[in-house]
């Protein structure tokens, strides 16, 4: 690999390095998994990112195949930002906001820029990006692009492909192409372009023309889906054509984004958070119903349950005091309203109060930013759970970012907690609720045989469960390397054979993140298992999720 860190250092502006500890610091992300990339390429620019990839496809073409994985800060839980190959890490150098439109709330970004950051300059004008993830902190707006984010105010605004109107993007071979949503007559030209990008569209057009029906059964019962990649919005019935949708939630196995140009929303920080204590999950699930049914949709419908306050109150008992009462609830649910209308918000805050006399044990409504903050802080409280050690095992992210039609919370929920009594594991649960999008990390020791086995078999059950309840693997952290190999029995053949034909059309030498969405078995997972789990890299922020 000399010769090749050579040929690129001589040939970019940024740096190349090939150091064993800079290649063992990005042989780990936020997931379960390790692997070691052959040299880290830190681009400067677009035409950093471009040669790279001409070169990598010139090599294809002889028949040696250097993948090339693209990475902002790994917060990744499911393994895409870990590769073998060259890795380009972005935050180093193309992290610039590129431009802000203060009239129409248009932002245009660099992908390793912090998406704090960003948002920080959004709030100077009075703007925000709606769905950001727990994560925010200390991840990147391209890796949020990357995996199509969403977070606690995506009940309301949905995900972050609804807020990307278009983008620059280095296509496998090196071209370089701009997405957005193309007239009849400006696709037509795309059409026929003797190059890459012409006979990509032309693959695509072909492909969603063919295969209509098969795409239509790709759409889940759920709120959103981050699984395969997104052809439903690809071509609309006036003939307009826009791969942006393609590319967004694509995990970098298409072709490397460098610019993103997002939507942004009004930011009204004049909330009202409501904090309401169940006695059964029973009837917290119906209260998220009828919640989802008020005359306007809350901001925020977040849950815990009784299982997270058990173990936060063993842990860090000071977290808690005087919050509850004994027993502890079943489930918590922290629900917001935003609504920039004041009048309209104390309507949503009083049908809200009428759904909590009815279904809650105790409520608490709460005006003020220092009261609000103290009571998302037991929101927060999950990470104690995320960072808790108990001697060589602490929890894991094996069965993360599912999601299950909201009518079927309860049912989900009595699932997950017979699954996990049944391995003696004692499950916390927290998460998205109004979206029916949850977390549950098990505690593990990765190091011993046992609860390596154990992983997998949980893994094996709880995707399969979620299938089951007519949900999605990938509702909030997308696919990488850990859902993989569950994409073909989630979608079925048929549907999983056109989303393979995809990759080939984008990327036909393999190079472009190989191994996430497609290409990993369990097998392979198995072999790149970490034996000891951490969070090493991201202890300047308390890991949240």
């Amino acid at each position: 690999m000399s010769k090749i860190a050579h040929y690129l250092q001589e040939h970019l502006i940024g740096e190349v390095m090939t150091s064993p500890d800079a290649r063992r610091y990005f042989a780990t992300d936020a997931s379960i998994f390790a692997t070691t990339p052959a040299l880290v390429v830190y681009p400067r620019n677009e035409n950093d990112i471009r040669k790279t990839a001409r070169f990598t496809w010139q090599l294809a073409e002889r028949g040696r195949v250097i993948p090339m994985t693209a990475r902002g800060s790994g917060t990744d839980y499911n393994g895409a930002s870990l590769g073998t190959g060259i890795m380009l890490a972005f935050p180093a150098h193309m992290n610039r906001v590129l431009e802000l439109d203060t009239k129409s709330g248009t932002i245009t970004v660099e992908p390793g820029i912090n998406y704090g950051k960003m948002q920080q300059t959004l709030h100077t004008h009075n703007r925000f990006l709606p769905p950001y993830p727990a994560s925010y902190e200390y991840s990147t707006v391209g890796g949020a692009v990357a995996n199509n984010a969403s977070g606690e105010k995506s009940v309301k605004y949905g995900d972050t492909n609804e807020y990307v109107s278009s983008l620059r993007v280095v296509l496998a071979n090196g071209e370089v192409i701009e997405t957005g949503r193309l007239s009849k007559r400006d696709f037509n030209k795309k059409l026929g372009l003797a190059t890459f990008e012409g006979e990509i569209y032309r693959s695509v057009d072909t492909l969603i023309e063919e295969n209509r029906a098969v795409i239509d059964t790709m759409l889940r019962n759920v709120t959103r889906s981050t699984a395969g990649y997104n052809l439903l919005d690809i071509k609309r019935r006036d003939g307009s054509f826009d791969l942006t949708p393609i590319f967004v939630g694509s995990q970098g196995t298409l072709g490397i984004i460098t610019e993103i140009k997002l939507e942004t929303e009004v930011l009204n920080p004049e909330t009202t958070l409501m904090m309401a204590s169940f006695d059964s999950i029973r009837h917290a699930s119906e209260a998220i119903m009828e919640l989802r049914n008020l005359s306007g949709m809350p901001s925020a419908i977040e849950m815990v349950d009784g299982g997270l306050l058990e173990t936060v109150q063993r842990l860090n008992p000071n977290q808690l005091k005087g919050t509850f009462g004994t027993p502890l609830p079943a489930a918590v649910l922290f629900v917001e309203f935003d609504s920039g209308n004041e009048r309209q918000q104390k309507k949503l805050v009083k049908q809200a109060h009428k759904v909590f006399e009815r279904y809650a044990v105790s409520l608490q409504t709460e005006t003020e930013l220092e009261a609000q903050q103290q009571l998302w802080k037991i929101r927060q409280a999950s990470s104690v759970i995320m960072s808790n050690v108990d001697g060589a095992a602490r929890a894991v992210p094996v069965v993360e970012g599912a999601i299950v039609p909201v009518e079927r919370i309860q049912e989900y929920l009595e699932a997950v907690y017979a699954l996990f009594e049944k391995l003696g594991q004692k499950p916390a649960v927290w998460g998205h609720a109004g979206d029916g999008s949850f977390h549950i990390e098990p505690i593990l020791n990765l190091g011993q045989v046992g609860d390596r086995q154990k992983a997998f078999k949980l893994m094996d059950e709880y995707y399969a469960m979620v299938m089951n309840l007519g949900g999605s693997i990938s509702g909030e952290h997308n696919d990488g390397r850990l859902h993989a190999p569950y994409l073909e029995a989630m979608f079925g053949s048929e549907a999983y054979g056109v989303l393979k034909k995809v990759k080939t059309i984008f990327d036909p030498y393999g190079i472009l993140n190989p191994g996430v969405k497609f290409g990993s078995s369990t097998e392979d997972n198995k072999a790149i298992l970490r034996s000891e789990y951490g969070l090493g890299h991201f202890y300047n922020h308390m890991p949240r999720s």
